[in-house]
């Protein structure tokens, strides 16, 4: 290691930490500025689903205000909204000497939009505390619920390192690492930290409904032509990599892929005192979902993988068409939430579901049943309409690729050093020794797949670039490093340790030049 590069490691961590009030300050208003459109009627210009997929537009205006104001950009023009609603912001060194075609190109990515607050739940479970406000009143905090609806909390009297609030964990805290790793970069560039390097940071619209939609769009319609300084060689996803058993901040290398398989019962309303009169699809229906859930416990046609797990399925969301309570329905429409691991198929899912005995049965009996996979048609807070089928690939990048080799190096030299000697290096705590691992839910990477011809993508991807093929599909070596336990997010009380938040910041700002060292 060379005093140069010893010198730019230390003063990434000093700097991770220095800015760790500041990354807690914009991370907490990123959380709270729902606060201020939920309650607000609609033509007083509030929003009942600010904060959530589509209607993220105050919280990314917020964000963007942000990156100017703290010099997390070297120019306000640097950040920008694309067509579909990401904000993208740039940071290079163009006094490096080296020419924009031959440099890393690493993408960071985290989605800025989160599941629904539950607010009562949150008010009613845990007393003083509020999904939008965090914690307004500790002395009415039921300490005890907290800690049973968590995945892993700290010692009580690590407290005030936390942050509560719907999206903490998932993934606000992930995209402010980004912020603050950009100004990072941006200041230490007299010392290299962008020498080589170009990193393009996006901050993405409606991942919760529609995962990966965001890079989709700039990976099939942004890149259409694009010179190599515009296509990844190394994406880093923010999402949380931490986990309740196995410690935080971990380096996660894949995901299983995942889709929605839509099931339509129509049958033949009726008043209810005559049912025979009738087909009930709510009935038949239901003998579907229960034969499903028997097949998948006995994992009949799901396959194992010895790194990213077995594929799983569960009816995840339910609509009933029906005239009255006291009526025979005349529709049942539901979704399967399908995870796929290596192996599996949309077509071998969606025919798992065409083969059930209920399914037969229903369709001898009279009944309609459509099985498919549904389209995202909602229009983003920009108006864009996706458009995509909700099938959503897995991935894994080799652990040995020069990426996940460099992100090692990155975490030992920013990420070790911020760790105490006396952490109890237990459950969801900060562990000194990089782990390597992977998520057990899905991430924005599912959106940076893309064919393997070029010309069905649009552009060509150099060989230096290091894509990851599989079968007809291509995608940028991914991994991802970011705040927050996986078992904390979607929960009431959802929280993330601002320390996790300082060590991601150091990871983020110090792969950059690791990785164009070559690891």
């Amino acid at each position: 290691m060379t005093r140069g590069t010893a010198t730019l490691e230390a003063r990434i961590r000093e700097l991770a930490a220095a800015y760790r009030p500041l990354a807690v300050e914009i991370l907490r208003e990123a959380v709270r500025i729902p606060h201020d459109y939920v309650d607000r009627p609609v033509e007083q210009g509030g929003d009942p689903r600010c904060g959530l997929s589509n209607h993220e537009g105050p919280r990314l205006e917020y964000l963007r205000r942000m990156l100017v104001e703290h010099a997390c950009v070297a120019r306000p023009e640097d950040a920008s909204f694309d067509d579909y609603g990401n904000l993208v912001w740039t940071v290079h060194d163009p006094e490096d000497g080296i020419e924009p075609a031959r440099k890393k190109v690493i993408y960071m990515d985290g989605h800025t939009d989160t599941v629904a607050a539950l607010r009562e739940q949150w008010h009613e479970k845990l007393g003083g505390m509020d999904p939008y406000l965090g914690v307004t009143d500790w002395s009415r905090v039921d300490k005890g619920a907290l800690r049973d609806s968590l995945g892993y909390l700290p010692p009580e009297d690590e407290w005030d390192y936390m942050v509560f609030g719907r999206g903490v964990a998932d993934q606000l805290g992930g995209v402010v690492a980004q912020m603050i790793a950009t100004k990072i970069l941006l200041e230490l560039r007299p010392l290299g930290a962008l020498r080589g390097a170009i990193v393009r940071s996006i901050a993405t619209a409606a991942e919760e409904d529609n995962d990966g939609g965001g890079p989709m769009f700039f990976m099939n319609q942004g890149l259409a032509g694009a010179p190599p300084e515009r296509i990844p060689d190394a994406v880093i996803l923010s999402e949380g990599t931490g986990d309740s058993a196995k410690g935080a901040v971990g380096i996660y290398r894949g995901q299983r892929g995942r889709m929605q398989i839509e099931v339509e019962v129509i049958g033949r309303s009726c008043h209810g005192s005559m049912p025979w009169e009738g087909l009930n699809p709510l009935e038949y229906g239901a003998r579907i979902i229960v034969e499903a859930r028997e097949q998948y416990d006995a994992r009949e046609g799901f396959k194992e993988h010895d790194f990213l797990g077995h594929g799983t399925r569960t009816a995840s969301w339910a609509r009933l068409e029906t005239p009255s309570d006291c009526a025979v329905p005349d529709a049942f429409v539901w979704r399967f939430d399908r995870r796929l691991t290596v192996g599996e198929t949309p077509e071998d899912a969606l025919a798992a579901i065409e083969g059930l005995p209920a399914v037969a049965k229903a369709r001898a009996d009279g009944l309609t049943v459509h099985v498919r996979v549904p389209r995202y048609e909602e229009p983003t807070w920009k108006g864009y309409t996706p458009g995509n089928p909700m099938i959503y690939w897995g991935w894994l990048t080799p652990e040995d690729h020069p990426a996940i080799e460099a992100a090692r190096r990155a975490y030992a030299d920013v990420v070790s050093p911020l760790v105490p000697a006396d952490s109890p290096q237990t459950g969801g705590a900060l562990r000194k020794e990089c782990r390597v691992d992977r998520w057990i839910f899905s991430t924005d990477g599912v959106g940076f797949i893309v064919p393997a011809d070029p010309a069905e993508r649009g552009y060509e991807v150099p060989e230096s670039k290091g894509w990851i093929r599989v079968g007809d599909v291509v995608h940028p070596p991914m991994f991802g490093c970011g705040p927050g336990i996986e078992q904390n997010t979607h929960k009431i009380g959802e929280a993330m340790d601002s320390r996790e938040l300082m060590c991601a910041i150091a990871f983020l700002a110090a792969f950059p030049s690791r990785f164009v060292q070559g690891g």
